[in-house]
């Protein structure tokens, strides 16, 4: 079963990722300062799809290309509906839908790395 998420461009320092992807839909948002990005004027939201048997490889390979040079992390996830990948800079979590205590981990995690606890906001519940 493939992967549905999300992937912001802004948040890559290599794009090279996202010939590895489908791209469903694209956003462009503009920056508010609840983003916690003030050197970004906006974000681009690609909606993508990812083949389950490259799921793993897709996620190292955003894991080593997310910009962690700022004081705000990143992070990316698409999921299906038995797994998701939460893909933080240098750490990816593959947490089975349905388990707290790894979504818990997750949370916890991102808001480590400087990430706002409302963008954490990992849910385990099947949508």
């Amino acid at each position: 079963m493939n992967y549905l998420g999300t992937i912001i461009v802004e948040s890559l320092e290599n794009k090279s990722v996202l010939d590895d992807v489908k791209i469903l839909s694209t956003k462009i948002e503009e920056v508010e300062d609840e983003h916690h990005t003030p050197w970004l004027k906006q974000w681009t939201l690609h909606k993508v799809e990812i083949p389950e048997k490259k799921a793993q490889e897709v996620a190292e390979k955003i894991s080593g290309i997310i910009d962690s040079s700022h004081s705000h992390s990143w992070y990316a996830d698409y999921k299906n509906d038995a797994w998701h990948y939460i893909i933080f800079p240098h750490k990816i979590f593959k947490i089975v839908r349905g388990d707290e205590k790894g979504y818990a981990e997750a949370r916890k995690y991102g808001i480590a790395l400087g990430i706002p606890a409302h963008q954490v906001d990992f849910s385990p519940e099947i949508k």
